[in-house]
């Protein structure tokens, strides 16, 4: 008899939201399946992986680590690259991706995926910062669906649901503001790397947490949710909330607000996507108002976070220039993440790339990564500039 669970194929299964969607699969294991998953280069988490879902397909993208795995797994391999990705897609027709890489990486699975008719689970915002309405053109020709992952467009997801779109005035998008909200922009030029990295509320991994710390984070949900919900960037706010406890917001036109609030645990939105839009029973983050009298707002000091403003200025210009904001923002996060750039620094190598860079548009997936690698290349020379 043929299982009646959701079959899942997990990108980034070692990373933050690989684990919370495996922990969402041990809790629900007559919903959900695993069916495929891949790793960049944590082989022994893998490994253990494996042992647990014994029937999953899987990939790793290192080499070497790949070799220590296949003695064991070699029979459920996947061959390497996107081949290896369009293979699980052939022997799981109907499987959701659920896509939890990092940067613009997951750009080509989400837009094959998509192609093809998989729904996809979407935590890699990077994929719409880059592809754009190339994505959005493969799920139209697939008729499948995105179903947003990040707190923030989840919640924008949920209160949408049952407004007309011409009733909706504007999408407010809510920030921690990350370790240096309470920070004079005067003294960020010495923080150092632990500081950074000391996320005051969400568990994620080091490029993420130094995106919140800049709020480029931020700026590229403003380019997600620009993409996702066709509303113009000035039509996405920003407002920093210290509890986390509203994960965004619509504005009716009529002044009215609606909220979507709950715990800070990211299974909550990922149970969201994986089940198609059902609020469905779980025992995960429970949360009551009772516990949190007092909530705050306030708006986004621009001197402290100038990658905000450089995101929307590169929305707003569109064409290449997204892919530019994001590529140099890699590089420059992973110099910082390297001790080879200051905190600081990072605004001024992507103003640059943004300022050097052609930001003429792209017209396909190949194009656009080819523009992603050659402003890799040309951010990588500015960091001598910094």
């Amino acid at each position: 008899m043929a299982s009646t669970r959701k079959q899942l194929i997990l990108l980034g299964a070692t990373g933050s939201i690989g684990t919370s969607t495996i922990d969402l699969v041990r809790r629900m294991p007559e919903r959900f399946e695993v069916v495929a998953m891949t790793a960049h280069r944590r082989h022994a988490e893998l490994a253990t992986l494996l042992r647990e879902f014994d029937g999953a397909w899987w990939q790793l993208g290192e080499d070497d680590a790949r070799a220590a795995l296949e003695a064991d797994f070699g029979a459920r391999a996947l061959a390497p690259g996107h081949e290896g990705f369009v293979e699980a897609l052939e022997r799981f027709p109907g499987a959701m991706v659920v896509n939890g890489l990092v940067g613009a990486s997951g750009l080509r699975p989400t837009f094959t995926a998509l192609e093809r008719g998989y729904d996809v689970a979407l935590a890699n915002k990077e994929a719409l910062v880059v592809g754009g309405e190339l994505v959005l053109g493969a799920a139209r020709r697939g008729g499948a669906r995105i179903w947003p992952v990040d707190s923030e467009h989840s919640a924008i997801a949920q209160c949408l649901r049952g407004n007309p779109p011409d009733e909706v005035a504007k999408l407010w998008l809510t920030a921690s503001g990350g370790p240096f909200r309470d920070r004079d922009p005067e003294t960020l030029a010495d923080v150092t790397l632990e500081e950074v990295l000391n996320h005051p509320t969400w568990d994620m991994g080091p490029k993420i947490t130094v995106d919140s710390a800049s709020m480029m984070n931020k700026g590229l949900e403003v380019l997600e949710a620009h993409f996702l919900f066709d509303v113009p960037i000035e039509r996405i706010g920003v407002v920093i909330h210290r509890e986390s406890i509203v994960h965004s917001m619509i504005e009716l036109r009529d002044g009215a607000f609606l909220a979507q609030m709950g715990a800070p645990d990211m299974r909550v939105p990922i149970l969201f996507a994986l089940t198609e839009g059902v609020h469905a029973p779980t025992d995960v983050a429970p949360w009551s108002p009772l516990g949190c009298p007092t909530l705050h707002f306030e708006e986004p000091d621009l001197k402290k976070y100038p990658c905000l403003t450089l995101a929307r200025r590169a929305g707003e210009a569109g064409g290449a220039a997204p892919i530019v904001l994001n590529a140099a923002n890699e590089v420059a996060v992973a110099a910082v993440l390297r001790g080879e750039l200051s905190f600081v620094g990072i605004a001024s190598v992507i103003e640059r790339a943004l300022g050097a860079i052609p930001l003429d548009p792209v017209h396909d997936v190949d194009e656009a990564l080819d523009r992603d690698h050659r402003t890799r290349e040309q951010a990588s020379a500015l960091l001598r500039t910094v």
